[in-house]
This record gives structure tokens, C-alpha cells and sequence, in this order.
């Protein structure tokens, strides 16, 4: 066992990163706090050259025992793509397991140190027969929370009992999912394509994930401690480490100019104290057209004022004459920094897809939201912030109208319901905060995954 200030001197971590949508982000994250823990251990980054190229590694904030490797996309010279969902990620995962051994290897050589433990994305299930083949720990990363993580660890528990054609039914057969519903689940557990390329990769994945050293989250224990209480008792180790972006910015220095090159934090000083709508659907989904139209008919009726996150692109779908009209009212802009927005005092909701990562900046920020799921985990996250800890709403019949985004902004902003979503949101962001400071649960969790990745087999 090694501990933070006894690192095993010739240890070698093997990261390996899943290039698809915000995964590999948070997984370099981590790996440059473990870096900077066990200044002696050899942390080798495995990652496509083109996620490696969208990531920032800046030499001040890349400790020097962290090495980037790149590895194949899996994607065979000449293919051309048929245009299938997906297919990007099934050409990756075929080609993965042996991709991996074969940089696996060269990095060993490189280093003249063997690898003792791979550190993974925990979508990839067969590192688990890789750290086998080579005498090493597995210890996975998973990048979203504790209920897509309890679907999947429980998919075939799910098949067995549920009445699929009863889409309302709750799943309380399982410990902390007693207000999750069969729909909220994610596509290829229980409806959608069960075969598909993905859908079985995750299935393979919560079979998988009980053999793990130890399984840690971008989380928090007391978000959801009935959570924590079961999946503890299904994993060797299961550790909330998060959330990941307050970490972040407390290792900033406080004269660490924040990029914001629209103005956005500039023109929040001139707004009420929670009064401003911030909308964001994250890097992957834009809403159609045609809700698009509708939040800024939304937008501009209700006077709220408003920062819209929005790609240049899809600007044009705007009403005419939108920008103009409201220019005083709020602002649209290509990129936003999200995490200083949302804990800005004067933003008032979040309107957001419900991925992971934005609902636990939300979360972090103590800002209620207003939710527009379109896939995978995300319905389930936006039943958890409605139903579960409530402090927000799923947007009226699931799709942006006019009238329906204009209700739900008064009733989080103005109406009595809303002042109760602010009320709990705050506790939540006050239990985030405590977390994350010293002794804290994600701090000392943080510690014993340090110890379980410096662990070797005997």
C-alpha cells in the first residue's frame, strides 16, 4: 500500500481515455491531480490525437510525470462513413482493446517500466481482462452519476422486471431509484436498439465494473447517499470525488483571468440578483429549429433578462430581428464560461440539456434549472433535479413552446415553487462546497483512490 507522501518510486498508470463528447476531459483532470500527488509515479495518457488536440495542455498546468500518447481512431485507411449514429464510436471500440495493448506496450518500453495499474474510462469493460493479462489494478472512471450508473450495473435486473410497455412505471426495485420511471432510462437498456454496438458495450460494462479495484465519480456523496450506500456494497471501492469543476477552480489563483471574451461576466454585474436565465445545451445537441424559435419568442415576451449560449451556426435560425429587439434585454453569444456564470449571484436558472457535467456545475452553483433532456442519461438526470431533489422542472411536455418556456421561467423565477427549488439548491451547493473542502468526502475519497491506483498485485 502507498500512500500520498511515500509514492511508489517505479509505478507506471496507464490512463486510457474515451475521445467521444466531454469524456477524456475530466479523466485529464484527475490524472493531473494524481500526478501532482505521486510526483514519482509515471502516468502515461492514452487518447486519439484528435481528443489529445482538443484538449488544453498547457506545460504549467501538465505535471512532468504525465506523458500524452496517442492512439489510434480505429477508423481504417480509405473508409468512408455510411452517416449511421454512432459510427464513429463502434469503428473506435472494435479496434480499442487492441489499439490500447499495442501503446501500451511502446510506452512501457519507452519508460523501461511496466504498467500496475490502468486507469480507465469505465465505458472500456474489457480492461478488465487487459489488467489481468498484465499483472495490473483496474480502476475505472465513471464520467456521469450514480443513477445511469445503477442502470447499468442493474440492466439486466431492470429486463427482468420491468414492464417495458408500462413507460410510466417506477423502477423501486432498486435502492435510491424509487421516483425514476422505465422512460427516463437511457435508449438500449430497455427500449430503443438493445444489440446496438453501444448499447452492449454498456452492458458488458455493468457486468464488468463489480471485478474493478475500485470505481470512482464525478460526484458527491451526500447529492445522493442512498446511492452511495448501495453501490458501495456492489463495488470493492466506490468513491465520489467531485464535483470536479469547484476543484478546478479552487486550484486557480484568484488573479487567473477567467476567459470570457464576449463580455458575459461584464454585463452579469449590471443584472438583479437572480434574475438572469442562462442557456446552454452543452458542446454535442442544439434543439431543432423550431425550439429554438420558441425559447427566444420565450425570451422576448417574459423580458427575462438572458446570456444564450448559442453556435454561430444556428443563430440564423433566430427570429428576425431577435438580436436586435432584445439587445438590451440579454445577450447570444458562441461560448460562454459556464461554470462562472453559474455561480454568479445574479443568474436566476440554468435552462440545460441535463448532461452530468452542467447539472453538477448547476448544482454547484446552487442555481435551480429548467431541463430539456434529449438522450441518454439525460432524461434521467432531469427526473432527478424535478422529482428527486427538487430544484428544477423538465420543460412543459418535454419540447420548448412559447407559452410552456414562459411558464416555466415564472414559476422558477417568481412563483412560490421556485423560491423552494432556490431554497434546496442552495443546501445542495452548500453540501458540494463542504465536500470538496479539507477533510471533506470527496477530498478524503480522493485520497484512497490515490491509494487504490498505487496498489500492485501480490
Amino acid at each position: 500500500m502507498a500512500y500520498t507522501d511515500q509514492p511508489t518510486p517505479d509505478s507506471h498508470v496507464a490512463v486510457l481515455a474515451f475521445p467521444f463528447g466531454t469524456h477524456a476531459a475530466p479523466l485529464l483532470s484527475v490524472t493531473r491531480r494524481l500526478a501532482s500527488a505521486s510526483p514519482t509515479t509515471l502516468f502515461s495518457f492514452f487518447n486519439t490525437s484528435q481528443s489529445n488536440s482538443s484538449l488544453s495542455f498547457p506545460s504549467d498546468l501538465l505535471p512532468s510525470n504525465v506523458r500524452v500518447h496517442d492512439v489510434s481512431d480505429g477508423v481504417p485507411e480509405g473508409y468512408v462513413f455510411s452517416g449511421r449514429p454512432q459510427e464513429a464510436i463502434e469503428l473506435f471500440l472494435a479496434a480499442a482493446p487492441d489499439n490500447f495493448r499495442k501503446e501500451i506496450a511502446s510506452a512501457e518500453n519507452g519508460a523501461g517500466k511496466k504498467v500496475t495499474c490502468l486507469l480507465t474510462d469505465a465505458f472500456f469493460w474489457f480492461a478488465s481482462d487487459m489488467a489481468a493479462e498484465m499483472k495490473a489494478t483496474w480502476v475505472a472512471f465513471w464520467t456521469a452519476g450514480p443513477n445511469s450508473l445503477s442502470v447499468h450495473l442493474y440492466t439486466d435486473l431492470i429486463r427482468e422486471s420491468a414492464r417495458v410497455k408500462d413507460m410510466e412505471e417506477t423502477l423501486g426495485f432498486i435502492s435510491g431509484m424509487e421516483k425514476i420511471r422505465v422512460k427516463d432510462t437511457q435508449e438500449g437498456v430497455v427500449f430503443g436498439n438493445l444489440d446496438s454496438v453501444f448499447s452492449t458495450t454498456l452492458h458488458k460494462m455493468g457486468l464488468a465494473l463489480p471485478r474493478a479495484h475500485a470505481v470512482f465519480i464525478n460526484s458527491f456523496e451526500e447529492l445522493d447517499p442512498t446511492f452511495t450506500t448501495n453501490l458501495r456494497s456492489e463495488f470493492k471501492r466506490y468513491l465520489n470525488i467531485g464535483p470536479l469543476a469547484l476543484l478546478s477552480s479552487a486550484s486557480q489563483s484568484d488573479t487567473t483571468p477567467v476567459d470570457d471574451p464576449h463580455g458575459c461576466l461584464a454585463w452579469m454585474e449590471k443584472q438583479g440578483t437572480a434574475s438572469v436565465a442562462y442557456i446552454s445545451f452543452g458542446t454535442v445537441m442544439t434543439p431543432p429549429p423550431g425550439e429554438l424559435v420558441a425559447i427566444a419568442e420565450g425570451l422576448e415576451s417574459s423580458k427575462v433578462p438572458f446570456v444564450w449560449s448559442l453556435k454561430e451556426k444556428n443563430m440564423v435560425q433566430l427570429p428576425e430581428g431577435f438580436l436586435e429587439r432584445t439587445r438590451e434585454q440579454g445577450m447570444v453569444v458562441p461560448w460562454a464560461p459556464q461554470v462562472e456564470l453559474l455561480k454568479h449571484e445574479a443568474t436566476g436558472v440554468f435552462v440545460t440539456h441535463c448532461g452530468w457535467n452542467s447539472v453538477l456545475e448547476s448544482v454547484s452553483g446552487g442555481v435551480p434549472m429548467i431541463c430539456r433532456p434529449f438522450f441518454g442519461d439525460q432524461r434521467l438526470n432531469g427526473r432527478a433535479v424535478e422529482a428527486v431533489w427538487e430544484i428544477g422542472m423538465t420543460i412543459i411536455d418535454g419540447v420548448f413552446t412559447r407559452d410552456g418556456f414562459e411558464k416555466c421561467l415564472d414559476g422558477v423565477l417568481v412563483q412560490d415553487d421556485g423560491k423552494k427549488m432556490k431554497g434546496n439548491a442552495k443546501k445542495l451547493r452548500e453540501q458540494a462546497h463542504q465536500a470538496v473542502s479539507t477533510k471533506g468526502s470527496s477530498v478524503e475519497n480522493f485520497k484512497r483512490l490515490l491509494e487504490a491506483v498505487m496498489d500492485t498485485l501480490n
